[in-house]
């Protein structure tokens, strides 16, 4: 098998709409791109951050000092920075080459039960790494995408039979976010991986960092799980 490019695509929801009880929008979840892409660069991939559209909005929750560390706020509010340079010339994945990616890694926010489950051009790029035999992550509600990303050789779902991870429905109603998610016809993580035969497992608390691998397939429950998602998604293209 050729050897897999080290270079990364984070994707990031296109979606920006009306979603908490309050009318606050959701989009993306800020340090869920953040983080993995200061741990892909540090392990010295290459990354690239696209959207379906190449337009992305903001989740204003995201950005709340609860979720956010004084590093990442310096990040936030320095145009200058390499991934705030990147975020603000996100590319449309449709522009992009497939092949040019040995990893790829869906970031979040509830945004993404919106636009991840018909996003075909990053379900495209998604497939090509995995069908290279790369490696295909993601966290919180990312991975809302990998029932939709199938495996080329077998036209199965390449979670079909395996191990994720992803948001809980136990935050959902922490949150009470499971009527917004209702009203809106949106499927949670749970059913999702449901509906395609994979087994979901949940951390013993919904907020911990908690990472599942299950092959070439690595999925992360929540914003704690950014990082290790990301980190346990490099030690499993290392060990290609």
């Amino acid at each position: 098998m050729p050897s897999l490019p080290k270079r990364a695509l984070i994707s990031i929801t296109s979606y920006h709409g009306a979603f908490y009880p309050n009318g606050d929008p959701t989009g993306l979840f800020y340090t869920e791109a953040l983080h993995p892409y200061h741990v892909l660069t540090a392990a010295g991939f290459t990354v690239d951050l696209a959207s379906e559209t190449g337009s992305y909005g903001m989740d204003p929750h995201s950005i709340d000092k609860t979720f956010m560390t004084e590093a990442d706020f310096a990040v936030y509010s320095n145009s200058g920075d390499e991934f705030s340079k990147k975020l603000a010339n996100l590319h449309k994945a449709s522009d992009l080459n497939p092949s040019d990616y040995g990893l790829f890694y869906a970031s979040a926010g509830h945004a993404t039960l919106f636009d991840y489950p018909k996003a075909k051009d990053l379900i495209n790029i998604a497939e090509s790494v995995y069908e290279r035999g790369g490696v295909v992550a993601a966290v919180c509600h990312g991975p809302i995408i990998l029932p939709f990303i199938k495996d080329r050789k077998t036209g199965k779902p390449v979670i079909e039979g395996r191990k994720v991870s992803g948001f809980t429905t136990e935050g959902e109603e922490q949150m009470g976010l499971m009527s917004a998610i209702k009203d809106r016809k949106l499927e949670t993580i749970e059913e999702g991986a449901a509906r395609v035969g994979a087994t979901y497992v949940r951390p013993a608390t919904p907020f911990e960092a908690f990472a599942v691998v299950d092959g070439r397939v690595v999925s992360g429950t929540n914003p704690a799980s950014a990082a290790v998602t990301a980190e346990k998604a490099v030690e499993v293209f290392n060990s290609l």
